[in-house]
């Protein structure tokens, strides 16, 4: 049986030990006190995990992560849907959106710690803003680009309101509709973290700031390792739920 070379199974893992040579390699020409290598990141990952420390950290950070990604997404994919299908709506709101879009949301730090405080809530409003836009654009996008034959043929049929959208316009949209779930879940994992930095720390971000105050910087290396591991599994889950729900994008596209 032969063994495709592009294959994920096989990429997945050439690529990981390609990163960890290169992490070593760093390791070998640079200062223990600026660059860990990795055999004393994963050293200190395995004490970390083995008493409790990076499992409660990760879990508690979770928590506000998911709660601003899942009101995002809920957001995001009905306004992104309406916006697309109507041209008048998009003419007058696509300005506002564009110019908010264009602001750091990080440069809004100082007004969530206003309206919503420095712990839970401000926590998950930065979440919010980071996540919005990137689901949004593309379930806009996604929207303005059905093939117009589809809809033509579904009028045909007479398939108007409610209907339409639910037998055409959500699924003709859906790849471009996981896209942004997936670049917004990816978003919510940078969110999480600063988040906890530029709000009250704790959690994660309470690790990193800890580790990084007193020069730790294994520690400081196994907190980022654990996070973008973290992000990495957040997406692939994404792929996978996108395979589950709409193979037939995939199969077209084999």
């Amino acid at each position: 049986m032969r063994i495709s070379l592009t294959r994920p199974l096989v990429l997945y893992p050439v690529s990981i030990v390609l990163g960890l040579g290169v992490w070593e390699a760093l390791a070998q020409v640079m200062p223990r006190a600026l660059f860990a290598p990795p055999s004393a990141v994963l050293g200190r990952l395995a004490a970390m995990t083995g008493d409790g420390s990076l499992p409660t950290a990760l879990l508690g950070s979770v928590q506000h992560m998911l709660v601003g990604y899942l009101l995002a997404a809920l957001l995001a994919i009905p306004v992104g849907i309406i916006v697309g299908r109507s041209t008048a709506i998009a003419t007058a709101v696509e300005p506002i959106l564009n110019a908010v879009y264009a602001i750091p949301p990080v440069a809004l730090v100082p007004f969530f710690m206003i309206w919503f405080g420095l712990y839970f809530e401000g926590r998950v409003a930065l979440v919010f803003a980071m996540c919005f836009f990137e689901i949004l654009i593309n379930v806009l996008q996604g929207v303005r680009n059905i093939d117009r034959g589809l809809l033509d043929a579904a009028r045909s049929l007479d398939l108007t309101g409610l209907a339409l959208y639910r037998k055409v316009v959500i699924p003709a949209a859906s790849p471009f509709i996981f896209t942004g779930l997936r670049v917004g879940i990816g978003r919510a994992v940078n969110a999480m973290i600063t988040a906890e930095l530029f709000f009250s720390a704790v959690y994660l971000g309470q690790m990193l700031k800890t580790s990084s105050n007193a020069f730790d910087i294994a520690s400081t290396f196994a907190v980022i390792f654990v996070v973008s591991l973290f992000g990495l599994a957040c997406q692939e889950a994404m792929r996978l739920a996108e395979r589950v729900v709409i193979p037939w994008h995939h199969e077209s596209t084999a």
